[in-house]
């Protein structure tokens, strides 16, 4: 399996402006710019997709291994931070809140640290990547 997007800059990095499409079209001539990357602009940026990505990996690894743990999420919620330093991606910082009917807390959290080391995402990333998480009743 294989996939892909593409990415077309035009100009300088600070003045000039790109944009992004992915294979499935979800992302169509999405825009990017310096102001969408270092300031508030409007469009995306290379580091929020990486945090979408990192986000959607953990979670649908989580869920597969509750599943074969014989757990099936009532729900569960990731948000992903990711810090930018000095042009340097420095952490990848994923949120969790879950509800699991029928899951112990250290059960739980060994099915976390799986997802989180073990996500396509995550072995990818050079970089630190940590977990907080709320496991709901």
């Amino acid at each position: 399996m294989k996939r892909s997007a593409t990415a077309i800059w035009q100009g300088s990095g600070k003045e000039g402006q790109g944009n992004l499409t992915t294979q499935s079209t979800v992302l169509n001539k999405t825009q990017y710019s310096y102001t969408s990357r270092f300031e508030q602009g409007i469009g995306t940026n290379p580091e929020e997709l990486i945090a979408a990505a990192h986000a959607g990996c953990f979670t649908m690894k989580l869920s597969f291994n509750l599943g074969g743990a014989g757990f099936t999420p009532d729900l569960l919620e990731t948000r992903c931070e990711i810090n930018f330093v000095d042009g340097v991606l420095t952490e990848s910082h994923l949120i969790l809140t879950a509800t699991v009917k029928g899951i112990d807390q250290p059960k739980f959290a060994e099915l976390v640290a799986d997802a989180e080391a073990n996500c396509p995402i995550s072995k990818v990333l050079n970089t630190k990547i940590s977990v907080d998480f709320t496991l709901n009743p």
